[in-house]
C-alpha cells in the first residue's frame, strides 16, 4: 500500500466512525503533520434562524471539535482513542447566510496523556474567524503510571 493509500484509508476511518460527521454535512478538506481542517456546507437542518439562514452555533461547535479532534489524531500519527475534555469556543460573529464554514483544528502539544488544541471556523477568510477554540482532550489508553 502506498503512502498516498494509507493516508486515504486513515481519512477515512476517521470520517466514517464519526457517524453525526455525516449526518451534519461535514467533510475532510485539508491536513498537515498538526492541523486539520473540515467542512461544514449549509444545509437546512442547521439553522438556527431560519429567517436568516445562520448555521446553528452547536453545529459550528461540533465542526470544531471535531476539526480538533483529527488534529490530535495526525499529530500521534495513529486513529488510538481520545476524548474531549475541555473545549472552550468564543463566538465573534455570525456566519454569512448559507455559507460553508471551514473548521481549522491545531494540536500544539502532546503530553503522556493529554493533548493541547487550539482552532477557528471561518466562512472563507481565516482572517475573519467566526469562532476561536481552545481546549484539551485525553487519551483514554495512556500508560500507566
Amino acid at each position: 500500500m502506498t503512502a498516498d493509500e494509507r493516508q486515504q484509508r486513515f481519512i477515512q476511518r476517521f470520517m466514517g466512525a464519526v457517524p453525526h460527521l455525516a449526518a451534519l454535512g461535514i467533510a475532510y478538506r485539508a491536513h498537515g503533520p498538526d492541523w486539520a481542517e473540515l467542512a461544514m456546507p449549509f444545509a437546512e437542518q442547521q439553522l438556527a434562524d431560519p429567517d436568516f439562514d445562520i448555521i446553528a452555533s452547536g453545529a459550528i461547535f461540533t465542526l470544531l471539535d471535531s476539526a480538533c479532534g483529527f488534529s490530535v489524531f495526525v499529530t500521534r500519527g495513529t486513529l488510538e482513542p481520545h476524548a474531549t475534555l475541555d473545549l472552550r469556543i468564543d463566538y465573534l460573529r455570525a456566519p454569512r447566510a448559507r455559507a460553508t464554514i471551514i473548521g481549522r483544528g491545531e494540536c500544539y502539544r502532546l503530553t503522556r496523556q493529554i493533548a493541547f488544541v487550539r482552532g477557528l471556523a471561518h466562512d472563507g477568510d481565516p482572517a475573519d474567524p467566526i469562532a476561536n477554540t481552545a481546549g484539551t482532550f485525553m487519551f483514554s489508553n495512556a500508560p500507566k503510571s
